[in-house]
């Protein structure tokens, strides 16, 4: 019954965060779709092409192209996030996976209550005004903090708080993308550099993004994000270009890395107001716009246009490295947004270039530069954020094609291992056992493995010495002077324990030699837990963690009163490293 009932209460708290995720999700896509039609058409008169599965929802405007105003308007959605964020939740600047990140790890899963709502129109004006930012960062930390808040509310453990975070990350993103079980993985994915996952989010994070997907998809369709037409691989020949391509994409993450962190690292030093930072920012967001629009906002309907072979290599081409740099100014500058939609155009823009000049090359090899530029997608952001099994699924469900698996995987782990060491989100940790919390499990569950008696010191290296209750304090003080330890247990006439003497303690009354003929132990010793020969050793920990700098008495089980022994942190952390050397 108890397991049923558990099983019962994270059915219901991960649908109840997925509902809340695909409503976000929806409310977040009708945010941005206002904030584009007001600022890049309504003003500027740009309207970019969009993806094939996602259909216009407001009317175009009659407004004419000004690439004037072009020029301007990411320097005014700078200011206007800048100082959203500024004035009301810092925490909310830059690509908000990265935050979500930092609070699974360092925070205990917690974030403020504001940040979801702060981010949701920070990122929109960011994203309307034409800045170069995708929306899985956004939404990620908007989903993501519905689940801290819940898991507050409901007053649940860190641990329990953590998952319900990355259940709504991973339902938010897989909404959004059209990819519930990408979203699902990469919440779990995304938390470690290396190649591991955080199992114990996985489960609660497909319900969430299932149910999330279902509600977000109810609304605006359930067609993958772009349309895609059937490629294929047939010819083991294309893996030369393929590993080319990882070559090409593995070289461009490690720019898009250090350009990003490059931009960022300049505008931390720049001693201006924080505010006007991203406004800054969006000044030289604009300048490139001015030459090369299609750099601007999410740029996901030019790679719908390569798809369809409507790109030449050298517009692709511009394109990616015009990305690399909008992307950097938009949100290494303060300004926010995600990572993830740039990287896919960047890696779909890269893969664009090589697929068409192999096909010009080499007409025999039969390349569909289309292909290319989908395994250019996923290869390219799983270099950058060290996330190649989900992100092979991801682009998989974004474009509806799952003909190319084995040149995605091909291309992701080439690509991976050759920038592992390297990663857009910094905030990532290495492994599980470099993460806070389960270093402190691990430690925990070797001390369970240990009793008290392991940590005992043998009587021949120094016998146990108890205190009579009636040693005057310079004759207790002495003692301490020939010992190691740094507490006594303290006996009556009979032998019986009545209480631990601090050395600490002691020493802060010898100052005064007329209290030595008044005092004596049984007038400064204190009680304090006691352990029993069989108690493991986490226990043990639980209790000395009780009283500072002390050692506790261990007992007899049969008579709580008869001491046999002393137990002190170092005994316990050299049993620790006995027992961590034997399973290593």
């Amino acid at each position: 019954m108890g397991a049923i009932r558990s099983i019962t209460r994270w059915l219901l708290l991960c649908t109840l965060v997925g509902v809340v995720a695909g409503l976000a999700a929806i409310a977040f896509y009708w945010m941005l779709a206002f904030a584009e039609r007001i600022f890049l058409d309504g003003w500027a008169g740009y309207r970019p092409p969009g993806p094939g599965g996602e259909h216009p929802i407001l009317l175009e405007s009659a407004a004419p192209f000004s690439r004037w105003v072009l020029l301007l308007l990411p320097a005014l959605g700078g200011l206007i996030s800048g100082g959203l964020v500024f004035w009301l939740a810092p925490e909310a600047e830059g690509h908000g996976t990265d935050a979500v990140i930092e609070a699974y790890h360092r925070k205990g899963g917690h974030i403020r209550a504001r940040i979801p709502f702060v981010k949701a129109v920070a990122s929109a004006v960011t994203i309307g005004t034409g800045g170069s930012a995708g929306r899985e960062g956004p939404i990620a930390q908007i989903a993501a903090g519905f689940g801290s808040l819940l898991g507050r509310w409901l007053k649940l453990s860190p641990q329990e708080r953590r998952i319900l975070m990355a259940a709504g990350m991973g339902a938010g993103i897989g909404a959004i993308f059209h990819a519930p079980l990408a979203g699902g993985l990469m919440a779990a994915e995304v938390l470690y550099r290396k190649m591991e996952f955080e199992h114990e989010v996985i489960v609660p994070a497909f319900i969430a993004s299932i149910v999330a997907y279902a509600v977000f998809a109810t609304k605006f369709g359930w067609s993958p994000l772009f349309a895609s037409p059937q490629f294929s691989f047939r010819n083991p020949m294309e893996l030369i270009p393929y590993f080319l391509l990882a070559l090409v994409v593995a070289a461009g993450a490690v720019l898009f890395i250090r350009i990003f962190y490059g931009v960022r690292d300049l505008f931390v030093r720049f001693r201006i107001p924080r505010f006007l930072k991203p406004a800054l920012g969006g000044l030289v967001v604009g300048g490139i716009g001015f030459f090369l629009p299609e750099a601007l906002g999410t740029g996901y309907g030019f790679i719908q246009r390569g798809f369809e072979g409507q790109m030449v290599w050298q517009m692709l081409f511009l394109i990616a490295l015009g990305k690399i740099a909008t992307t950097a100014f938009s949100i290494g500058s303060g300004g926010s947004g995600g990572v993830f939609g740039p990287s896919v155009v960047i890696g779909g823009a890269l893969g664009g270039v090589v697929g068409l000049l192999t096909q010009q090359f080499f007409p025999a090899l039969g390349i569909q530069p289309g292909a290319f530029m989908i395994v250019g997608m996923a290869g390219f952001f799983a270099a950058a954020a060290n996330t190649p099994i989900s992100t092979i699924i991801m682009v998989s469900e974004m474009t509806g094609d799952y003909h190319l698996l084995v040149p995605s995987m091909w291309v992701c782990i080439i690509a991976y291992v050759l920038v592992r060491r390297s990663s857009i989100y910094e905030k990532q940790l290495d492994s599980r056992i470099d993460a806070p919390y389960h270093l402190s499990e691990m430690m925990g569950e070797v001390l369970k493995r240990l009793r008290v008696r392991d940590a005992l010191r043998p009587p021949e290296h120094e016998p146990t010495q108890l205190i009579d209750e009636g040693m005057h304090l310079r004759e207790v003080m002495e003692r301490f002077a020939d010992s190691t330890h740094i507490s006594f247990p303290v006996v009556d006439q009979a032998g019986r324990l009545v209480g631990m003497i601090n050395e600490q303690q002691t020493r802060a009354l010898i100052s005064d030699p007329g209290l030595d003929p008044l005092v004596v132990a049984r007038d400064i010793c204190v009680p304090l837990p006691t352990v029993t020969e069989s108690e493991d050793l986490a226990s043990a920990m639980h209790k000395l963690a009780l009283v500072r700098d002390a050692e506790i008495a261990v007992v007899d089980p049969a008579d709580p009163k008869k001491v046999i022994d002393t137990l002190g942190r170092r005994d316990l952390i050299r049993a620790y490293d006995r027992k961590a050397l034997e399973l290593n």
